[in-house]
């Protein structure tokens, strides 16, 4: 399943990204915002997070920049959220990070480019080997 959020600032391009990936025939929950009224990208962050954590699902975060929704959403455990700005770094947040929740800007993202990292985030695999050792780093709660 794929869980999609935005604040207001990424809500038209949420709506569209909804559509892009029923049209692919994924499962998508929407957990907001559902207009372009003023919200707080965190509390959008959160619920995508929480599930998103411990699970197969992948999630999507969508604000102005992509800065907020990622930060927010890393801070909980076994949440590894990309900020992508392309194709490129779309693949390698799957290859090499096993991203699980994809974030990118709406006001700063064209709706192409958003597709395309979308599809190749959702249908690239994570190569462990070398990279698992490294991902598995990151959950320590900053232990030496």
């Amino acid at each position: 399943m794929i869980i999609i959020g935005s604040d207001h600032a990424g809500f038209a391009m949420k709506e569209l990204i909804k559509e892009y990936l029923t049209g692919l025939n994924y499962v998508v929950e929407d957990i907001g915002t559902f207009n372009e009224d003023s919200v707080d990208y965190p509390d959008f962050a959160k619920k995508v997070a929480k599930k998103v954590q411990n699970s197969d699902n992948y999630g999507i975060l969508i604000c102005g920049t992509g800065i907020g929704m990622s930060i927010s959403a890393n801070r909980f455990i076994g949440v590894r959220c990309a900020l992508c700005h392309d194709a490129y770094t779309a693949e390698f947040a799957r290859k090499h990070n096993n991203a699980n929740i994809l974030a990118f800007g709406g006001r700063t993202t064209g709706l192409e480019i958003a597709k395309q990292m979308v599809y190749i985030f959702l249908n690239t695999s994570f190569e462990g080997g070398r990279h698992q050792r490294r991902v598995n780093k990151i959950d320590t709660e900053g232990e030496e």
